[in-house]
């Protein structure tokens, strides 16, 4: 980074970078990354067609303080005077540009603390490029899970166009001045109108019908309180059309490991900050505490800025010194402030094991460089067209290897995405789930991705879910493919591949290969905590691990419990059952009595 001299003043994103960079200004490592890559660029974009003009990421910087004013907290009723982290954002979304003049990013991705000013950043960027980014009939909105929510931005943008100019006479606002028209009443407004460029600015659900908008702007508040990515992926379609300078910016608090859509969105963007993906119409501000802070955050009031870049300036930090005080002393309250304040993604408080230990444990299985290595299989079928889910474990140097394959069906799948708070859909398209023909699950396909698996690996046997076992196996004997079903060790064997019954409940059974539940939870628990395992990282997954919950009886014998969880669990399942498989070679099965214990020695009164 060929930065030979302090750039000017208002440069503001190159100054932030440089300020971050050299720990004048406390940031995480996303920020940290996000700040290395516009430095980065300064030196080598220009050879990918792209350039960084001071002059408009100035000017865009300078609209705030000159034209708006903010509205509530600490600084209400001074000019919209930009906080350092929002001069990064607007000077590179408006300063980065293509070789034909044209925006370099097209979508941006804004994660913080709650109470940073996102919103009203957000809203200040809109009421701009509704009226004043030099663009005739522009169409801008606000959307969000629901109206409510979309409501809040949009009230930031009616509050600040009723507000006094900065240096202006009291009452001399966009409004008054009729630099633009607010339709409704007070807190009723629902649009603001650009007379002279015919442009508007309205607030719309996520879910409403957008045939009709031809956006230039979307702005899209708390993406992780969104369903589905459906909504989002429309009206990302809709700006993809648009000619010009079209923008999307996505604002929110970290999501939960199990609020999917954001997850998923904070992910790809985490991968574009640090440079594991490439796009450069993508841009990223991840503003968390380090995973080294995670166990001392309530602590060590010194990371508190990597997740909340407004605190101490214009959010008090005695306002988060009351949360952790509470936080300290409730289990729930505990959860929701280490996501919502200081970015730690944890999921409920439900979740079934560490999720530190979990998040450790998730990495890559490649097959081919398991072949040979013993592997045990486990299944979990669905009942009608739920998900289907089979687990492989390998073991190999020690160490367990996961990985599972999903299934479900074609119809109605949209039904179940929308019902379930989870893109099957989406995931189908990307080959996460198989999406098989029917309106049930023709058990075949799962039969043939068993026989595929045994046909390339040392698949010792499979551990079943008894439910609806014997259509499995009527559906190996359909397409050729021999399989067999244990039932004791006096019992005759079969040809193929072994099927042995695995227990459900809290029950633990001490019957040769008879495996269980609570013992398999346990193996499955112990070798994420020791690290012993690499569990194939895939959103269905998380999904099920997020949904999980754990039942236990008097005994603490645990398992995991579907009426109890909070949505489809079937991976967690199949993964503890495969686990379980794994295990249970190992260890020989306990003496059913005394006298099966060739150790044992009977010695009379």
């Amino acid at each position: 980074m060929r930065i030979s001299a302090r750039p000017a003043a208002d440069d503001l994103a190159t100054l932030y970078a440089l300020d971050v960079l050299d720990g004048k200004i406390v940031a995480g490592e996303f920020v940290r990354e996000a700040c290395k890559r516009h430095l980065r660029d300064l030196d080598e974009a220009s050879s990918r067609g792209l350039s960084y003009d001071v002059a408009k990421a100035k000017y865009k910087c300078g609209f705030f303080p000159a034209v708006l004013t903010v509205t509530e907290g600490t600084a209400a009723g001074k000019p919209f005077t930009l906080l350092p982290w929002h001069g990064f954002v607007v000077s590179s979304l408006h300063g980065w540009r293509r070789s034909d003049g044209l925006r370099r990013f097209r979508m941006a991705w804004l994660e913080t603390g709650k109470g940073q000013a996102k919103s009203p950043l957000m809203a200040g960027m809109g009421v701009d490029m509704m009226g004043f980014d030099g663009k005739d009939r522009a169409e801008v909105y606000a959307i969000a899970g629901d109206k409510d929510q979309a409501n809040v931005l949009f009230k930031d943008a009616v509050a600040m166009c009723r507000a006094t100019i900065p240096d202006c006479d009291d009452g001399d606002s966009l409004e008054a001045r009729g630099n633009v028209i607010i339709r409704g009443v007070g807190d009723n407004a629902w649009k603001i109108e650009h007379r002279e460029t015919g442009s508007k600015f309205q607030s719309m659900a996520s879910v409403d019908s957008i045939s009709g908008p031809r956006p230039y702007a979307v702005l899209a508040d708390e993406i992780h309180e969104f369903k589905t990515s459906y909504s989002l992926q429309i009206w990302k379609a809709a700006i993809d059309k648009m000619s010009g300078d079209p923008l999307m910016i996505l604002g929110t608090n970290t999501p939960a490991s199990n609020q999917i859509v954001g997850t998923e969105y904070s992910e790809l963007f985490q991968k574009i900050v640090t440079g594991q993906a490439e796009d450069d119409s993508l841009f990223g501000f991840i503003a968390r505490v380090d995973k080294g802070d995670h166990e001392t955050v309530f602590d060590n009031e010194d990371c508190w800025q990597k997740a909340l870049p407004a605190l101490g300036v214009t959010y008090p930090i005695d306002n988060i010194r009351k949360r952790v005080t509470t936080a300290k002393l409730m289990l729930s309250e505990a959860l929701a402030t280490k996501r919502l304040y200081f970015g730690i993604p944890v999921g409920t408080d439900g979740f079934w094991i560490s999720e530190d230990a979990w998040n450790a444990v998730q990495g890559e299985v490649d097959e081919a460089e398991l072949a040979g290595s013993p592997c045990w299989l486990g299944l979990d079928l669905s009942k009608k067209n739920d998900l289907t889910a089979l687990t492989a474990c390998w073991r190999k140097n020690g160490k367990l290897f996961v990985k599972t394959w999903y299934f479900t069906t074609k119809a109605g799948i949209h039904d179940r995405a929308r019902d379930d708070n989870a893109p099957y859909d989406q995931w189908a398209e990307k080959g996460l789930i198989e999406a098989v023909p029917g309106a049930t699950i023709d058990y075949e396909f799962v039969a043939a991705k068993v026989q595929a698996l045994c046909g390339k690996h040392d698949v010792r046997f499979l551990a079943f879910d008894p439910a609806k076992i014997g259509d499995f196996i009527d559906a190996c004997g359909r397409i050729g493919f021999d399989a067999w079903k244990f039932e004791g060790p006096e019992e005759p064997t079969g040809e193929g591949l072994m099927l042995v019954r695995h227990g459900q409940g809290t029950r633990i059974v001490f019957q040769e290969r008879a495996l269980c539940m609570p013992r398999s939870v346990e193996q499955l628990e112990d070798a994420i905590l020791a690290g012993s395992i690499t569990i194939e990282a895939s959103p269905v997954t998380t999904m099920c691990a997020a949904n999980a919950a754990i039942a236990s009886d008097a005994m603490n014998n645990r398992a995991f419990d579907k009426k109890r969880s909070r949505g489809r669990i079937d991976g967690m399942v199949s993964i503890a059952e495969a686990v379980g498989a794994a295990n249970a070679e190992l260890v020989p099965a306990p003496p059913t009595s005394p006298w099966d214990d060739p150790d044992f020695k009977y010695e009379a009164a």
